[in-house]
């Protein structure tokens, strides 16, 4: 229940098992936690999901609060339950689950949840309206379709690393796995899509993406340029940029401002009057878009020469008196923690952490004015629900509790 309004969030009632581990199968659940879902997350008794203690080194501790990082940040307001899925009577325990949830999610290989027992046909036998979503490294079909995935994997296949840099330069990966971020809210919104089928249709589906799909649909500009018209879209140098208006220009300070005016002849009177470089106006060479495409690097070298004699922050001032003109700071992620405008949408927000205290974390990038998702729980310790989720759900009692730890099921 939302405290702001009184009303349910979204996704209040809808009950997801999630069987999935390291970022892209963990963050698409989680965007259905944050709206409300009760997720469950099933994970091994031998350490858990791999994510557990993770750090952008690589490294492992789990009393580290920067190792923690990384689980917290995908795993949050959601349950933890153990089961030895080995065991027939761990399998069984996710079928009952399966039957009295609306959705199961898992990101393993091909092939891996049918040698379980806990393939769609195997769930949907126990609940013909469950949504069975997978996320995987190249689709369900195809001769790739069971090799494994991991971000950078994505990033290359997709053609991400060929389009990112400057011409000449190796193939250039992003940071932060863009590909398992996309690949998560491709997932999410193939779940929300199934579900509400399900709600107008009364059916249940299995749900496919990827890696692969989903990183061609975020570069999909440059790809429907090759398939409609077979244009390759190139790398662009900076300094080559035919449009000055679009690129982006260092200052006094070693700060980066941006340009993104894609109608250049609508702005290049003001931004040349900001300048203080009137003389451009007229200038045959840079009077007209179609003239700047054909002296690009000129104009470029005459921005770049001028923007290095302030600092950023006077040149913001002054962009922002000079017209209507669109313009950004380039920032970098500790910049972008503490900038206003995140912190006024709640893209960023404090949270009361159990062993942390007051930290932030990152808010929910959808702003629902009546029926708002929230950040209710930290990520769980490992197996922390076990028990709570058999009693609530499955009605166990301590009895048959005991009796599974005993068979080591738990």
């Amino acid at each position: 229940m939302s405290e702001e309004t009184g009303h349910p969030m979204p996704l209040e009632g809808i009950r997801v098992l999630d069987w999935t581990i390291w970022q892209q199968g963990p963050v698409a659940t989680m965007m259905l936690a944050d709206l409300g879902a009760d997720v469950i997350k099933i994970e091994s008794k031998d350490g858990g999901d791999p994510g557990r203690g993770m750090s952008s080194s690589g490294g492992v501790d789990l009393n580290s609060r920067l190792e923690q990082a990384y689980f917290e940040g995908h795993n949050r307001n959601k349950r933890s339950i153990t089961l030895d899925l080995k065991h027939p009577e761990g399998r069984d325990i996710v079928h009952q689950l399966a039957a009295a949830s609306d959705v199961f999610a898992h990101n393993f290989r091909k092939g891996v949840p049918e040698r379980l027992g806990l393939g769609y046909d195997d769930l949907k036998a126990r609940n013909e309206k469950l949504i069975y979503a997978v996320a995987s490294g190249y689709g369900p079909e195809g001769p790739d379709s069971g090799e494994p995935s991991f971000d950078l994997i994505g990033q290359a296949r997709s053609g991400l690393m060929m389009a990112s840099g400057e011409p000449g330069s190796p193939p250039t990966p992003v940071s932060h796995a863009v590909s398992d971020q996309v690949g998560a809210m491709m997932l999410c919104h193939g779940i929300m899509s199934a579900l509400l089928a399900r709600e107008r249709f009364g059916i249940g589906q299995r749900v496919d993406t990827s890696h692969l799909g989903s990183m061609s649909w975020m570069l999909g500009m440059g790809l429907s340029f090759k398939l409609m018209a077979g244009v390759d879209t190139p790398r662009q140098a900076r300094a080559d940029a035919p449009n000055p208006l679009w690129n982006v220009y260092e200052c006094a300070d070693g700060e980066w401002i941006c340009f993104a005016m894609l109608q250049a002849d609508r702005y290049w009177h003001d931004v040349c009057q900001v300048l203080g470089r009137e003389d451009m106006i007229t200038d045959e060479r840079f009077a007209t878009q179609a003239a700047r495409d054909q002296n690009g690097p000129a104009a470029v070298a005459v921005l770049d020469e001028e923007f290095r004699k302030r600092p950023r922050a006077d040149w913001m001032a002054r962009l922002k008196a000079g017209g209507d003109l669109i313009f950004t700071g380039v920032q970098t992620l500790g910049q972008l923690a503490s900038d206003p405008q995140m912190l006024a949408n709640d893209y960023v927000v404090d949270f009361e952490h159990p062993n942390y205290g007051t930290i932030q974390q990152l808010g929910l990038p959808i702003a629902l004015s009546e029926t708002p998702g929230k950040l209710r729980l930290p990520a769980p310790q490992l197996g922390q629900h076990t028990e709570e989720v058999l009693i609530d759900v499955l009605g166990y009692s301590w009895d048959d509790i005991g009796a599974l730890r005993k068979k080591e099921v738990l």
